[in-house]
């Protein structure tokens, strides 16, 4: 995947998802630490999720928004939306994405819900399954925003026009359809037998 370059890019904005206390028990005593799960996006397509460890917040917070603009994405989006339905997992997490109507708006929750509005998409359903950690959560949405392909991007890599790869579904559809078509059987007509026909059938049967 192509690396983006945070710099590049404008109204890149921060949201933080989560703020965990750590503490470490040492020979010396307990040592107090904490970790932050930082999402940066710039509502453009571009979307970003990181984690960071340090002795203070405001050091855990930066170290995780340095982390999440290394970790940047381009997010294919189609009238707002995405372009196709997906499913991704990371641990005992999965997230299903689904296309949703204009208006519909970001039905999701947690950190779904805020990767997606960092991403720019406006209107989606979202659903996680499993475990509810909102790291968990955030890596398996980052997996599965992954996934996505517009259908310019399948063409180019079939090596295929837009209409071709369109038309190939709907072509598929009339010859399954053809093949489960039923078949009349033909059946030849009866013809009577002659009189030495059914004598040499006797004949053989005695």
């Amino acid at each position: 995947m192509i690396r983006i370059n945070a710099d590049t890019l404008n109204n890149l904005g921060e949201r933080i998802v989560r703020t965990n206390k750590v503490q470490k028990t040492n020979k010396g005593g307990r040592t107090m630490s904490w970790s932050s799960l930082i999402v940066v996006g710039d509502g453009e397509g571009h979307v970003g999720a990181g984690l960071g460890k340090a002795r203070a917040i405001p050091d855990a917070i930066r170290k995780g928004t340095e982390d999440a603009k290394k970790q940047l994405i381009l997010v294919p989006m189609v009238d707002g939306t995405i372009p196709h339905e997906v499913l991704a997992a990371h641990g005992a997490t999965q997230v299903l994405l689904k296309p949703a109507a204009p208006g519909t708006g970001v039905v999701a929750g947690g950190a779904v819900r805020i990767l997606l509005e960092a991403a720019g998409v406006r209107d989606v359903l979202a659903k996680s399954i499993g475990s509810n950690n909102p790291i968990n959560n955030a890596w398996a949405t980052i997996n599965a925003l992954k996934k996505l392909r517009t259908i310019e991007t399948v063409a180019q890599l079939r090596g295929k026009t837009v209409e071709e790869v369109r038309r190939g579904s709907t072509i598929g559809a009339v010859v399954v359809s053809a093949a489960v078509e039923p078949v009349t059987p033909v059946v030849a007509p009866a013809t009577e037998s002659t009189p030495d026909m059914a004598q040499a059938l006797e004949g053989t049967t005695e």
